[in-house]
């Protein structure tokens, strides 16, 4: 059970795309509901600071494919960080 002050973390996945049509994809994250349309304002502000016209974000919760990619990815980042700590 969930309590009142804990929230609930979902995997997103993040597509940043230019005026010009390139685009990159950021490492899969986990976020709430609020901190994903946050971020999509946050994105917003500074793209119009910087002057840029047209630049987009995407932000979406993962599918379940994806999610499955995130636990993988997950796990061997973990298995890294205890080898560099050994």
């Amino acid at each position: 059970m969930v309590s009142k002050t804990q929230q609930v973390l979902h995997p997103y996945s993040v597509r940043i795309e230019t005026p010009t049509g390139k685009s990159t994809a950021l490492p899969h994250a986990l976020l709430t509901p609020k901190q994903a349309e946050e971020l999509q304002a946050e994105f917003k502000r500074l793209a119009q600071d910087a002057g840029v016209k047209g630049a987009r974000i995407n932000v979406q919760r993962a599918t379940a494919d994806d999610y499955e990619k995130v636990i993988h990815e997950a796990k061997a980042c973990l298995r890294n960080a205890l080898a560099k700590a050994a």
